[in-house]
């Protein structure tokens, strides 16, 4: 027999903090009202595999962190601090402030995700299955980006979107680390 209770969220400011105190860039995700319980779960251990700071899902018109979903997740959820908030746009806003860059997804956006800069501080914004971004979300990004396809397919499910994108930033933000790594280990062959 087991006894479940309801999902402690974490406050939005802890996830702030947690993530601005980690080593190199704060990574977020911002689920834009994704109402699919399979989806949400499937984000979760997507993020808590690329080592996501934290996730930012609404309150309402959006899927909780229910018993289906911690299913899904597959245990991930013990690694990926989640806050739930009332009002998506006014975390947004917060988190530029505290010096986030704000960048969306969308089949539509500007710029590829493979000639977006990645090395900065940021909140990957999702949006719903359906309708993408909201227009609230999408007029506080700096940036929105897509994922190319060459294929006949226009869009992706939001968990695997979300590891196309998040195993680019962490290619893109590696490639800084290895060449500093490449750099000093040069330096230290060349004094012995």
């Amino acid at each position: 027999m087991a006894v479940s209770g309801n999902f402690n969220y974490t406050d939005l400011e802890r996830i702030i903090d947690f993530s601005l105190k980690s080593q190199g860039h704060s990574l977020l995700i911002a689920a834009d009202h994704i109402t699919d319980e399979g989806n949400l779960g499937a984000l979760i251990r997507t993020a808590a595999f690329f080592g996501v700071h934290g996730l930012i899902i609404p309150k309402d018109r959006s899927a909780s962190v229910t018993s289906r979903v911690l299913k899904r997740s597959s245990g991930a959820f013990l690694h990926l601090p989640i806050a739930q908030v009332v009002n998506m746009g006014r975390a947004l806003d917060i988190l530029e402030k505290k010096g986030f860059w704000i960048i969306g997804a969308s089949g539509d956006g500007v710029e590829s995700i493979y000639q977006f800069d990645w090395k900065r501080s940021l909140v990957l914004v999702l949006g719903n299955e359906q309708k993408g971004l909201s227009r609230a979300a999408r007029k506080r990004c700096q940036q929105v980006v897509r994922i190319p396809s060459p294929g006949q397919v226009e869009s992706l499910n939001v968990g695997v979107a979300a590891g196309v994108i998040l195993s680019e930033i962490i290619r893109h933000r590696n490639t800084e680390g290895e060449s500093s790594q490449l750099k000093s280990e040069s330096v230290s062959r060349t004094r012995c």
